[in-house]
């Protein structure tokens, strides 16, 4: 897109969806852009019907083409019913969105390699059809093309809403996988940012084993609590490649699951008990990611959490103690004390970067993914005239 068909992305509503890598429900956001400013008017959280997540957790490189091809549009579906009944939670017609931004659910990202690429299944073209609202997909692919790791994308929303003159700050985001943008207060330091590990994705699984039937998650980390963190089998899990390699980095649960911890040299002859274990998986995370932090920005004034790992006192409380031995003048907050709430703050990120695609505005930042430029990002798919199904 030239130079002359940029603009400001026009004011007005606009609806972003985001299924993680947790699969644990499609957030969506409804909101309002005011000269490029996001504020959110509500959310909701849409449950993944129990079928639909299994068959989702067990997407691997022996999926059938026919398989993948039928969840690319049970997902699809799924994130235009998450649309529809936020509309209608709202009181708001789809003709008074202006486009919606679906990341996808992302069943596979290969960055390296001779043919770098990554996958998030969910028709846009379904979605549009079915909601009568012009969409934005298939974001990461375009800063792929451009020799970028394609993730993680949201710290350009984070620096444009939550980046202060004079402060380094710093904010993580707690899904399947933990991310961390680092917003330096001085001006002509750039933003980065890049994934440091596994979050939930590792957490959930184990659960999830020990768990079967249960609610697939260990709710307020009330199971790791019970367990006692394994020194030696931590000590193991941080000596993997991927922690010591420099940014820009990103990673998924194709390389962070249940075969990687169970492997020889991480776990040894056997694993500790399944709650040390989980508890460990706990320290892991709090390890990498502060290990991380004092690294790249180690004068942060201030770490802000997102996601759903927000809600696990213990995975915060494991971050604020590993924090306070390496960066002790720093804080430890959720977004809401900056004004995001940190549940919806990655479905509104793609709210906001739809309008930057539909303007002609580059939403990817290359000092985080590592491609050669900046760009708009994604594929657009007109509404047309039909009316929602």
């Amino acid at each position: 897109m030239s130079q002359g068909n940029r603009h400001a992305p026009r004011n007005g509503l606009y609806v972003g969806l985001m299924s993680g890598t947790s699969i644990d429900g499609v957030d969506a956001a409804l909101v309002q852009l005011d000269a490029g400013r996001p504020s959110l008017v509500t959310a909701l959280n849409h449950p993944i019907p129990a079928p639909l997540a299994t068959a989702l957790h067990r997407v691997s490189g022996q999926t059938g083409l026919d398989a993948l091809l039928d969840l690319d549009q049970q997902v699809a579906a799924l994130h235009a019913d998450a649309t529809l009944a936020l509309l209608a939670r709202a009181g708001v017609a789809p003709g008074d969105i202006i486009a919606l931004g679906s990341h996808g659910q992302t069943v596979h990202h290969r960055p390296h390699g001779p043919f770098p690429t990554t996958l998030q299944i969910g028709d846009p073209s379904l979605i549009a059809a079915r909601t009568g609202i012009t969409t934005v997909a298939d974001f990461r692919r375009r800063d792929m093309a451009l020799g970028g790791q394609g993730a993680p994308l949201v710290p350009a929303f984070h620096a444009a809403c939550l980046r202060q003159p004079r402060q380094d700050r710093a904010v993580l985001n707690l899904g399947g996988i933990a991310n961390l943008t680092l917003l330096p207060g001085a001006a002509e330091h750039p933003v980065t940012g890049f994934d440091t590990g596994p979050a939930n994705t590792l957490l959930d699984a184990w659960f999830r084993r020990h768990h079967p039937g249960g609610p697939g998650y260990d709710r307020q980390g009330r199971w790791a609590a019970a367990g006692r963190t394994d020194t030696g089998l931590l000590d193991r899990l941080l000596q993997d490649p991927y922690f010591h390699q420099p940014p820009p980095k990103s990673t998924g649960p194709e390389y962070f699951n249940l075969d990687w911890l169970a492997h020889p040299r991480q776990a040894g002859s056997t694993l500790p008990a399944p709650q040390d274990t989980q508890r460990t998986l706990i320290a892991l995370t709090a390890e990498s990611v502060t290990r991380a932090l004092a690294s790249a920005l180690p004068g942060a004034a201030a770490l802000y959490v997102c996601g759903g790992g927000v809600h696990n006192p213990v995975l915060m409380d494991a971050i604020s103690a590993a924090l306070g031995d390496r960066l002790p003048g720093c804080r430890v907050a959720p977004t809401s004390a900056i004004g995001l709430d940190p549940d919806w703050v990655e479905a509104m990120a793609f709210a906001w970067l739809a309008g930057r695609t539909l303007a002609g505005l580059p939403g990817n930042l290359p000092e985080v993914t590592g491609a050669r430029a900046s760009a708009p990002l994604g594929g657009i798919y007109p509404a047309g005239c039909d009316t929602p199904a």
